[in-house]
């Protein structure tokens, strides 16, 4: 079997959190359980096969397998369209469940010097499963590293992040291009220009900026249909023959789920690029705005995670939005 080494993600080659990994591996020193976290879950993928593929094939072993392939690499991810890490029922836990994922990790490496495992989407475990789980890191097994990759650290329990190393990893990833996407973020800083522009009195302004809110979340909508389609049509060649239905729906759901938080970060970026002029001038309300409104997209893009609707969600920012931008 052909082997590539899992590279870096290239942004974050030579940076100070690779290199402190990098040398703690050369010394047989890097910690048996790490956390890695950041805004977007492809970049923390990208790390932790990086870290799994120096692990588990050292310069001096005698075979060599891609990350995926080899027998001393676990994973455990979320499952279904609620997008979980469940518990599994005892005695015989089903696939993919945590009691069923814990008794491999204290199975004795077959190939390599340790087995590596790695936890994606952690914080999408139950709660059974991360008491089960918090119980491993507290007496975990010899010879066996944990990598846990998540985009909401504050979502695992305290104790369990306690016990781990943390690293922060920033976004490699870059703008969203799809049909339709430019024009709406165009669409949506003009529309922010019109709210700061004064308070509006004609009623007919007010019913012109509700209605624009609402025409944006109908074009999101449909912006977000075309780029998880495409995007799912690409990968879906790509995925492997056997997989089952529901480990399918589960890759499809977060790949949907992986574009939206992706949209509404740049959201983000749009609103604070719109409001820099402003504030580079001074102006008071455009920076009580900008945090208010921000503080309210990071609240709805917490939500979207729990399974908010992503158009109720934005529907919510927009009018928060409409009051606090006209506010004087």
């Amino acid at each position: 079997m052909s082997y590539a080494a899992a590279p870096w993600p290239p942004s974050l080659v030579g940076t100070p959190a690779v290199a402190v990994i990098e040398q703690a591996i050369e010394r047989s020193r890097l910690s048996h359980s790490l956390l890695l976290h950041g805004d977007d879950l492809g970049t923390l993928v990208g790390v932790g096969h990086a870290i799994a593929d120096r692990l588990l094939n050292p310069p001096k072993a005698a075979a060599r397998f891609n990350v995926k392939d080899h027998p001393d690499y676990l994973s455990l991810r979320p499952k279904g369209k609620s997008r979980i890490i469940p518990i599994g029922r005892p005695p015989s836990p089903e696939p993919g469940t945590m009691r069923d994922f814990l008794p491999k990790l204290y199975v004795t490496p077959s190939v390599a010097p340790r087995k590596v495992a790695i936890l994606y989407e952690a914080d999408r475990m139950e709660a059974p499963s991360a008491n089960a789980f918090l119980k491993t890191l507290e007496e975990p097994p010899a010879n066996t590293t944990l990598l846990l990759l998540t985009t909401r650290p504050y979502a695992l329990l305290p104790t369990i992040l306690s016990r781990v190393l943390h690293f922060r990893f920033p976004s490699t990833v870059v703008a969203v291009q799809t049909d339709g996407w430019a024009p709406w973020l165009d669409d949506y800083r003009a529309w922010l220009g019109r709210l700061a522009d004064g308070t509006p009195t004609d009623k007919r302004v007010i019913a012109d900026h509700v209605f624009s809110a609402y025409g944006l979340v109908a074009r999101f909508s449909a912006v977000l249909d075309f780029a998880t389609d495409a995007v799912w049509k690409e990968q879906k060649e790509k995925l492997p023959d056997d997989l089952d239905d529901a480990e399918e729906e589960a890759i499809q759901t977060g790949i949907a789920n992986g574009i939206r938080l992706r949209l509404f970060a740049e959201i983000a970026y749009a609103t604070r690029a719109f409001a820099l002029p402003r504030l580079k001038s001074g102006d008071a309300v455009t920076r009580r705005a900008l945090t208010t409104a921000i503080e309210h997209l990071e609240h709805d893009t917490g939500l979207l995670r729990l399974n908010l609707n992503e158009a109720a969600a934005l529907e919510s920012f927009l009018l928060t939005s409409l009051r606090v931008w006209t506010k004087r």
